[in-house]
């Protein structure tokens, strides 16, 4: 709908491999401690298709997704985010699967995860690195515990 340009595919990716894209937002299926990605392999190969392109070549990246995988339900009450059901698998483990993206860039780009229970886990240095829970998310119980590594939590007092 209200279409200002129609470009073919393979012009579409000489745009994303000659660095036409300045931020870019793509999914996030699994993460590890180094802050590499898997969003090709789960069992079987399902093929990254432009993914590598557009990770690798994008001046700055953002991942999203859910937390976990599977059949997660959330309400939001009084400003508050409510886990009702999360009994999916950890997206965010030791070491991933199949490594789709590798954490050190050639563009040297910003790289960036956001989920729907963790405000940020940025940088991707060598240990993923995360703000604070959203609003009504216990740290401890329902991020923390549900990964396979432990981040540096800026802010955090132990």
């Amino acid at each position: 709908m209200n279409t200002q340009a129609i470009i073919d595919q393979p012009y579409q990716f000489d745009f994303y491999d000659g660095g036409g894209l300045d931020l870019a937002f793509l999914g996030l299926a699994q993460a590890d401690r180094e802050g590499n990605l898997n969003v090709s392999k789960f069992g079987r190969v399902c093929g990254a298709g432009g993914f590598i392109n557009i990770s690798q070549s994008a001046k700055s990246v953002v991942f999203v997704g859910t937390f976990t995988a599977g059949d997660l339900q959330v309400v939001v009450e009084d400003g508050r985010l409510q886990l009702l059901n999360d009994i999916g698998p950890k997206k965010f483990v030791q070491s991933v699967e199949h490594r789709t993206f590798a954490a050190a860039r050639p563009t040297g780009g910003a790289s960036r995860c956001s989920t729907s229970r963790s405000a940020a886990c940025s940088g991707w240095r060598p240990t993923a690195r995360t703000r604070r829970g959203r609003a009504g998310i216990d740290i401890e119980r329902e991020i923390l515990a549900r990964m396979d590594f432990e981040p540096i939590i800026r802010g955090r007092r132990d």
